[in-house]
């Protein structure tokens, strides 16, 4: 079988369910495991890319694509032709994570010589995104392996919610963009749940949006966790520390008490795919670290407001 992923997490999961050999083409972004590097391209950023960019700017960027009906991103359609794929895997869950299976389909059109299976993975909650790893492992001829696998996933997650719900309620901002503030969606607030956190300002399987800072101050959140979409720990880490010249920011208790992290999204936020898990555990620690072992270096670090002069 030969396979074309489209999105990072479908390419994590190929990989999870031992079918790496038969992956024929991903995504710029694809970086896990190390060995999708290797693959041929097939998909490429249309934003500017080379100059660092900040949050605001990578959302006008965004933002005025979308507005004049652009694509955000470069299909590589003749290299696909020429890997002639089996299945292509793509999603419609958010249009600037990926592109959209319709997209795909329309290019695959246009082509007019292959005849790949689309299959798109659309999870919107923590159990969606294992329910799409068994539907996966079936489809392409690994229904036991993805069985077992999710069977390890849910065995990790019923132990952090039985520890969890011994302990206190804690009030948990998850701040997924900075300029303009967005609150994370999707599978992050079940995933706050289950840690024994009380999720502000959004619900499970609800898309992020973008809040007020208001809205923030007022919800008085005691822990904050900034897992900014697209960003490795080491750049949330850079940008954080900018959170607290945010009037309404600082006074949060979070931020007075020393509760805000930094996290690294990208590979345990952001990616609808096994390695979630590790980011549930990272925010267990997070949110009760009394109760749940530190994760590994990486993956989390706590963010110090300006010291007092």
């Amino acid at each position: 079988m030969r396979i074309v992923s489209l999105l990072p997490s479908a390419t994590e999961i190929v990989y999870a369910l031992g079918l790496g050999d038969d992956l024929v083409g991903v995504t710029y972004e694809c970086d896990y495991p190390p060995e999708a590097t290797t693959k041929p391209v097939v998909i490429r950023t249309a934003l500017p890319h080379g100059l660092p960019l900040t949050a605001r700017e990578i959302d006008a960027a965004v933002r005025e694509r979308m507005d004049r009906k652009e694509p955000l991103y470069v299909l590589e359609k003749e290299l696909i032709r020429e890997l002639d794929p089996d299945v292509i895997l793509t999603q419609d869950l958010c249009r600037v994570c990926a592109m959209p299976s319709g997209q795909v389909e329309r290019a695959l059109e246009e082509l007019g010589t292959t005849d790949a299976e689309v299959i798109s993975l659309d999870p919107h909650t923590l159990d969606e995104v294992l329910e799409t790893i068994v539907v996966v492992g079936r489809l392409l001829g690994r229904p036991e392996r993805a069985e077992e696998l999710v069977s390890s996933l849910r065995a990790r997650i019923e132990a952090v919610r039985r520890t969890a719900a011994r302990l206190p309620s804690i009030r948990v901002f998850c701040l997924e963009w900075s300029d303009p503030p967005f609150v994370a969606g999707h599978w992050v607030p079940g995933m706050v749940e289950a840690v024994g956190g009380q999720n502000l300002l959004n619900e499970e399987g609800k898309p992020s949006r973008v809040v007020g800072w208001h809205e923030v101050a007022q919800a008085t959140p005691e822990v904050i966790v900034f897992m900014p979409c697209g960003y490795y720990l080491e750049e949330a880490e850079e940008e954080a520390p900018r959170l607290f010249e945010i009037p309404e920011f600082a006074d949060t208790p979070a931020a007075r008490e020393g509760n805000v992290w930094a996290v690294d999204a990208t590979s345990y936020f952001s990616r609808p795919g096994p390695r979630l898990v590790d980011g549930l555990e990272v925010l267990a620690w997070a949110v009760h670290p009394e109760a749940f072992p530190e994760p590994p270096p990486g993956r989390i670090s706590r963010v110090e407001g300006p010291r007092p002069r």
